[in-house]
């Protein structure tokens, strides 16, 4: 696959600073589509790049060509294969799963970074009220075992550094309530963790595969945005209790029930042994979730601000917004045309979240492949090894002083 940088040229993050002022951070974010979740009912398009043997030279190419400072990877099973290729590349890692799980989320970077704290996010224990019994007091509809990972990184030459979190939210395209929350939770324990460790001056990056598109209420929420009526009536239909939570609801079908999204058996994937909510269950009513996303935690996207960018500079091709019809000015328009494009599911999903009081400037992206490329399916040999494509932004963060500065200057 042919894909290039876009360069934006110095934004305002080095407004009144020096290079010794501020940060500069080239983030690769990718899910690699684990060996171990590979069924080839799900990719009849894919061929040969199914196996092991052909996919891994492919994902480890995309993983090293771009000479990224920090990876965000997620589904990671072949760590034996994986590993000795990114320390020869002289990364270190950090690597996490969720319980049971035999694919999870790894930090690599480089080793001019140090790390010095780390977290793991345990969705299905996150408390999201005081009240009530430990479901309730839970608020979740289905027992994911999903997790968010966060590390806090030094660069070895300073004091300065970055939060890095990375995360595989909830799959089922049904499950809109319990994607939204995780995505709360995430924020809110990223800003958790930079308070108690004292790091409120270091920016926080969050990237990986949240699941959900632009138009999604959990992408709204993150980005600061109100909930639309249909927005509502998607989180409304997905409060439902699984059987995973409530062992008491009566099966709809046969066999476990499918938690990862390769194992999932029909694609058109319907909500199936659950129950309606009720008060008990705890989960959050709308303005409930919405306070998981406080004002002063909005977080901004690289590529829909990057892309947004450039494409008053110069063409870039379709993006999400122009495939949806949404308004131009919409958060979410200038993010990736698709992320993910297989047989059955073509989609957004995936992302570079900025969260920082920081001034922000997305000098690069790695540009978002042409349809044609895609066709029929990924991943394809010689194309993609994964059936997601790989996100990289080179990003700077001024210095906390250069914020005052420029209030000052725009005054």
């Amino acid at each position: 696959m042919r894909r290039h940088v876009y360069w934006f040229g110095l934004g305002s993050a080095c407004k009144n600073t020096t290079l010794g002022d501020h940060i500069r951070v080239k983030l690769f974010s990718w899910n690699l589509l684990a060996q171990c979740l590979v069924r080839r009912e799900l990719f009849p398009t894919s061929g040969n790049a199914l196996k092991g043997a052909q996919r891994q030279p492919m994902l480890h190419a995309e993983i090293l060509v771009h000479d990224a400072d920090i990876l965000c990877l997620q589904e990671v099973d072949t760590l034996d294969k994986l590993l000795p290729v990114l320390e020869a590349a002289q990364y270190n890692h950090h690597y996490v799963a969720g319980p049971g799980k035999k694919h999870g989320c790894l930090v690599a970077f480089k080793k001019t970074y140090t790390k010095l704290e780390e977290r793991v996010i345990y969705y299905d224990d996150q408390h999201v009220r005081s009240e009530g019994d430990e479901n309730t007091r839970r608020g979740s509809s289905f027992r994911t075992r999903n997790i968010g990972s966060i590390v806090a990184l030094k660069n070895m030459s300073n004091d300065d550094g970055v939060i890095v979190g990375t995360t595989h939210l909830f799959w089922h395209p049904k499950y809109t309530y319990e994607r939204t929350r995780q995505a709360g939770i995430l924020v809110r324990e990223i800003v958790k963790f930079r308070s108690e460790f004292q790091l409120d001056s270091w920016p926080c990056l969050l990237a990986g595969d949240f699941n959900f598109s632009p138009d999604d209420p959990g992408y709204s929420l993150l980005v600061g945005d109100l909930l639309s009526a249909e927005q509502c009536d998607r989180l409304e239909s997905s409060r439902v209790v699984h059987i995973s939570i409530d062992p008491t609801v009566p099966p709809t079908l046969t066999g476990p029930p499918a938690e990862d999204e390769d194992s999932a058996v029909d694609p058109d994937r319907v909500i199936t042994n659950a129950r309606r909510a009720a008060p008990a269950d705890g989960l959050l009513s709308d303005s409930e979730l919405a306070s998981l996303f406080p004002a002063a935690n909005v977080v901004r996207s690289a590529y829909d601000e990057g892309l947004r960018q450039h494409k008053t500079m110069s063409s870039i091709g379709p993006t999400f917004g122009d495939r949806m019809s949404l308004p131009h000015t919409a958060k979410g328009y200038h993010e990736p045309e698709y992320t993910s494009y297989t047989h059955y599911w073509k989609t957004v999903l995936d992302y570079i979240f900025i969260l920082t009081d920081r001034p922000v400037g997305v000098e690069g992206l790695l540009s978002p492949p042409p349809v044609k490329e895609l066709v029929p399916g990924l991943p394809q040999k010689g194309i993609c090894g994964s059936d997601h494509i790989s996100l990289c932004a080179e990003i700077t963060f001024g210095s906390p002083k250069s914020r005052e500065i420029d209030d000052a200057t725009d005054k």
